[in-house]
């Protein structure tokens, strides 16, 4: 390995820490989701109205952050917001009023969605070449995961050790607050001096570059793809009170199913994802196609298992491959970025629009989902809801298609292209 490929790889790993960690606390409900209820006096439609307000910040500010991801230093954006991050965390810790937490969570888009996120995409692009993208988002998705499970897990034992009640969620999220500081801590001083590589291309003020990356039709295709996968993503949230409340989950296990559901897949699904995309259907898009349609069959098997307790396991089983199934996904759907031939000094203004329009279904999705069950309590709205994501994994697939397409056509000119040139 050279010392270009080592510095790349260290610099690979020190983003992944961040990467990891900055979305613990808007997500606290991965792994804590029954415990905000009881100890924080929540529904399930009040956690969805955090999580929309929180995307709806985040859905605003998107193209904002791919402006700022153009216009400044990704080594300065970066520990910014895992910074900004934390200090909100320890103001969540203190259990303030629904009206506070609604305006912590918006907070906390700004800081992550906006600030940190199409900054890291930004450097993570810059890392390698097209054909090796969804390697890099793939493993990109597998090492948060690593660092996602190590982290959640380690705030689980905080809370059981200080007694699973109240203190013990309060002493969970000041853990996630102090390791996003120590995280911007860490990645400002270790990526000093790791700039991105020059830019190649017409220099241009980010406004005009984010002009033309919205007459880009490619981009639009993309982050169509991004929302329909994002949109099923969204309903992974409910098996968590789907086993417990239909299957009868223990307490004690909730949120280890939680961790295991909402992170250590990434640690399998990402790089499975970024490696089969790239070895076996040699495309990004093309892999995407064919996952959606794979994710039906297996909804049926869950909606078929037997609603007791004896088959526990067997739903536990056919939700966490659903899930394997869709983060191999995540892994790959910024890949199709470099397959569509997105010009690299447009790559921050391109990931902003597709931010904007890709993490859109946050602002909707859970309140959606979460207001089926509240008014349909009980096995009725789970299958609801999962019927829901069925039909939307339907209208996935079609819009993969059409970007596989667009794939296609792209690579046809270029060939057409060279052989002109030669």
């Amino acid at each position: 390995m050279t010392a270009q490929d080592k510095a790349k790889w260290f610099k690979f790993l020190i983003l992944i820490l961040g990467g990891g960690t900055i979305y613990k606390l808007a997500n606290l409900k991965d792994a804590f989701y029954v415990p905000m209820q009881t100890f924080m006096g929540l529904s399930h439609t009040e956690i969805g109205l955090l999580l929309s307000a929180n995307a709806i910040i985040a859905t605003g500010l998107f193209v904002v952050g791919g402006l700022l991801a153009d216009r400044f230093d990704t080594r300065k954006l970066i520990p910014v917001g895992l910074l900004g991050t934390g200090a909100l965390g320890l103001y969540l810790a203190t259990f303030p009023p629904f009206s506070s937490l609604m305006i912590v969570f918006c907070l906390l888009a700004v800081c992550a969605d906006c600030i940190y996120w199409p900054a890291l995409l930004k450097a993570i692009r810059g890392l390698g070449n097209d054909k090796e993208q969804g390697r890099l988002f793939g493993l990109l998705e597998g090492g948060r995961g690593v660092v996602d499970t190590l982290v959640a897990f380690s705030a689980l034992g905080v809370f059981i050790v200080m007694g699973a009640a109240e203190a013990g969620l309060k002493a969970a999220i000041v853990f996630y607050s102090l390791i996003d500081i120590a995280a911007g801590v860490v990645t400002w001083f270790l990526l000093k001096g790791n700039h991105s590589a020059p830019i190649i291309g017409p220099k241009k003020n980010p406004l005009s570059n984010l002009m033309e990356a919205i007459k880009v039709p490619a981009i639009w295709v993309v982050s169509c793809n991004v929302f329909m996968v994002y949109i099923v993503y969204c309903g992974l949230t409910y098996f968590i009170p789907y086993l417990k409340e239909v299957y009868g989950l223990p307490v004690a296990l909730v949120g280890a199913y939680g961790i295991i559901n909402q992170y250590m897949l990434k640690i399998l699904g990402g790089p499975a994802g970024g490696f089969i995309a790239d070895k076996q259907f040699k495309s990004p898009s093309r892999y995407l196609k064919w996952a959606f349609l794979a994710l039906l069959p297996l909804m049926v098997i869950i909606l078929m298992v037997p609603k007791s307790p004896g088959y526990i396991y067997a739903g536990m089983a056919a939700t966490l491959s659903f899930a394997f199934i869709v983060f191999s996904m995540r892994g790959v759907f910024w890949a199709p970025m470099g397959e569509v031939g997105i010009a690299p000094h447009i790559t921050g203004s391109a990931f902003g629009i597709g931010c904007l329009i890709g993490y859109a279904p946050g602002m909707f999705a859970y309140v959606g989902y979460g207001a089926i069950l509240d008014h349909f309590p009980g096995q009725q709205g789970y299958n609801y809801v999962f019927m829901a994501m069925m039909g939307l994994a339907v209208i996935g697939f079609v819009v993969a298609s059409l970007m596989h397409r667009l794939v296609r056509s792209n690579a046809q000119v270029a060939g057409v292209q060279a052989q002109t040139a030669t």
